[in-house]
């Protein structure tokens, strides 16, 4: 009731006030829709808020939270508060994060389909360990002068104190942290440390600097990479608690210059500019033992008009005919393109694309081509779709095929009549969808009662059947799917191997898999369930595609410059039979897995026991009763983000109200001030209201000669109140997203 009463009276303020002023303008916060109720279960550590549809979901990722509470927290020590985690299940985006800005963690909870950042795990059990290990490390930092600065300033306080920590410790940590608590990982999956393989191995070790700072020339590795690696080394010289003394130290006083290199130093004897050297070293030796011994495939490269001094790459190919391949150009150098490319090494540009969804997604077939791009919500921040869009490859006519629509993948079928595609709702369920590939209508929608995820879908020649990666509880499998009757065969036994990117062609589904310790191309015999290596590449060879007459495989080879695109014949009597898949994929982390204290309480991440665990009591969450949520105070950042004042920052856990209130000194004016300032962001219209109260500072003029009037105050103070109260119709432009 005194909500309605205090919009009311706004919106009074709104179309009363009659002075020319305008309201403070607080920071616009991503929305979801205002008819969206929400829902809350709870457990001893953790509270999980998620829309209605979701509750299934929300009660396992409560349920996996508290398993790995302990298990993260080991290696630093430190056990954390009580969390909120949000589920956020409006955007097609796979994502996630953690902050103190205020304490929380947001799940983006459509599944990707990236084969490389998810391997074998299920996405909220992978979201849960890595974003997780996030707020450890923040509350890490509940110690020494950070815990005086966090009790007299709150959160803000604490985030400060993270700023003398690079980036690359945060993400490589948490990196760490999930490959070795699971059977999966990043640091498990040859893609992910493919770039600084590749310029270790041609002999390009940066500088530390450089390795930190990026390059525009040079393609460097992230700091998810290099933090793995560095953080890891030291792990592995010292111990797994490593990190959680090398904190101990930073937190106690983080505020100098080169506090992070100086407790790295004081704890481990080493600066970081030592600790990369020394890691550095120790993967170039391991890999190159590494390439010893392999009996590489040979391949023709298509020729590419790219500079050779800069970072280019040429992906994701798919034939148009017997002689050209359309394929994805994207550089330090260019932006995303579509290109063709022939042997005659000539490359014509064919289109640019929008905000595309995952890339590797590219299909061709008939004459056209298909991928997926984001479509942002005009208003809600938080609604994101996935929309299918049609090219055709000799008029250039672009096709919107679907609107407002949350497919993940899409694949043409070989004639351009029709499209398999991914649909995964706001409830987490997944469908194998055929659609009209000129009318973008639903033909069939087929029965996925496990709910398992379906991957990078392909269409057989026959018209009917496609080929998909199909993950389940216990990993990862092949299967041929009829779109007609909805029977699966599944082509491989299910295991624990990463298995990416089906092609049929033939009598074989050629497919990718690191089970060599590389990623690359191999193919099932359809009949027999036989199993061949096809490519044997020095770094990785990725994304088959089958020439129109079945004679020849293209692919895209890594190389220290950039992926070009390579082709092969197909000659099925070179092929070797593939050697079996290890259980569980060699990482750098595993001389550790003996020593890390949270293996030994963390069991299965994904059971495949079928254990059904106790339902959570299940609430409603009411965001008009949890509004105020104030997190920082003391020295807080203004609204206008200029500098700071008194006072205390409020932001509630869903994103709809944001407020900040305290005193200041204007430094033009030589005044001070109090404010208030409230935004409201949860309905169509933006409510702001503002309210300031302070002095300017003001001096009058005379004759000082023959003085004729009577003299004005020199420095008077003209007291002044301002009460403003705005509506804003905000329409956004499309975000920009971190993977």
């Amino acid at each position: 009731m005194m909500l309605k009463q205090f919009l009311a009276a706004a919106l009074l303020l709104l179309t009363t006030c009659l002075a020319p002023v305008q309201a403070q303008i607080l920071p616009l916060l991503d929305q979801n829709p205002s008819s969206l109720r929400w829902y809350q279960v709870r457990t001893p550590h953790f509270q999980v808020l998620y829309p209605a549809g979701f509750a299934a979901q929300a009660q396992l990722t409560a349920q996996r939270l508290e398993q790995v509470y302990k298990p993260v927290s080991a290696s630093l020590e430190r056990e954390p508060r009580p969390l909120t985690v949000i589920l956020q299940t409006q955007t097609t985006i796979g994502n996630g994060f953690a902050t103190v800005l205020p304490r929380r963690s947001e799940f983006y909870t459509t599944p990707p389909q990236d084969p490389f950042l998810t391997g074998t795990l299920d996405w909220l059990d992978q979201l849960a360990i890595h974003e997780f290990r996030h707020i450890v490390q923040y509350d890490k930092g509940l110690q020494g002068i950070t815990k005086v600065a966090y009790s007299l300033f709150g959160n803000g306080a604490l985030s400060t104190a993270t700023i003398g920590m690079p980036d690359w410790f945060f993400e490589g940590d948490a990196v760490g942290t999930e490959t070795l608590l699971t059977r999966s990982g990043r640091g498990r999956i040859p893609n992910f440390d493919i770039s600084l393989r590749a310029n270790l191995l041609a002999g390009r070790r940066f500088s530390y600097s450089k390795a930190v700072g990026g390059s525009y020339r040079d393609n460097v590795p992230n700091h998810y990479v290099l933090g793995y690696f560095l953080t890891t080394n030291l792990k592995r010289t010292i111990g797994p608690a490593a990190w959680s003394q090398v904190l101990n130290r930073y937190y106690r006083f983080p505020i100098y210059p080169f506090s992070f290199s100086n407790s790295l130093r004081r704890t481990a004897g080493v600066r970081v500019e030592d600790l990369y050297a020394r890691t550095m070293s120790e993967v170039d030796s391991m890999w190159r033992a590494q390439q010893q011994g392999l009996q590489l495939t040979a391949a023709t490269t298509f020729s590419v008009a790219a500079d050779p001094k800069i970072f280019t790459q040429y992906r994701y190919p798919q034939y148009v005919t017997d002689s050209t391949v359309l394929a994805v150009k994207t550089g330090l150098g260019d932006i995303s393109q579509l290109v063709l490319l022939d042997k005659q090494g000539r490359e014509k540009k064919v289109f640019v694309q929008g905000l595309v969804n995952n890339p590797e997604m590219l299909s061709v077939g008939g004459g056209r081509a298909c991928w997926l791009e984001f479509r942002y919500d005009a208003r809600w921040g938080q609604r994101v779709y996935s929309e299918i869009r049609v090219l055709d490859l000799a008029s250039g006519e672009l096709t919107h095929l679907t609107r407002r629509s949350r497919y993940t993948t899409a694949a043409l079928s070989g004639d351009g009549q029709r499209l398999v595609a991914v649909r995964s709702d706001s409830a987490y369920q997944n469908r194998l969808v055929v659609l009209d590939a000129r009318s973008g209508q639903e033909q069939r929608v087929l029965p996925n009662p496990d709910n398992y995820l379906y991957i990078q879908p392909r269409w057989l020649p026959d018209q009917r059947t496609v080929a998909a990666v199909l993950l389940k509880p216990g990993g990862k499998t092949l299967a041929l799917i009829d779109t007609e009757t909805g029977q699966t065969r599944e082509l491989l036994p299910v295991a624990n191997n990463n298995l990416s990117h089906p092609q049929p062609g033939g009598n074989f589904v050629f497919y990718n898999s690191p089970q060599s310790g590389i990623d690359n191309v191999y193919a099932v015999e359809i009949s027999t369930g036989q199993v061949k290596q096809v490519t044997s590449r020095p770094l990785g060879a990725y994304h088959a595609a089958i020439s129109p007459d079945g004679q020849r495989l293209a692919f895209h080879d890594f190389r220290v410059e950039g992926a070009r695109v390579a082709e092969m014949p197909l000659e099925p009597a070179r092929w070797t039979t593939a050697a079996a898949a290890p259980v569980t994929p060699p990482a750098y982390t595993d001389p550790l897995l003996t020593q890390e204290p949270g293996l030994g309480t963390i069991g299965a991440v994904v059971p495949d026991s079928g254990t059904v665990l106790p339902s959570l009591a299940v609430s409603r969450y009411n965001r008009f009763n949890h509004l105020f949520n104030v997190f920082s105070w003391g020295l807080v950042q203004s609204p206008d983000g200029q500098g700071v004042k008194l006072g205390v920052r409020s932001q509630d856990l869903l994103s709809t109200t944001v407020a900040v209130a305290g005193v200041g000194f204007d430094q033009t004016e030589r005044t001070g001030n109090v404010f208030a300032d409230l935004s409201y962001q949860g309905f169509l219209p933006v409510l702001d209201l503002s309210v300031q109260h302070g002095s300017r500072r003001t001096t009058g003029f005379v004759d000082r000669g023959a003085p004729s009037i009577a003299p004005a105050p020199t420095a008077g103070a003209i007291p002044s109140l301002l009460l403003a109260c705005a509506c804003r119709s905000i329409l956004r432009a499309p975000n920009t997203w971190r993977a």
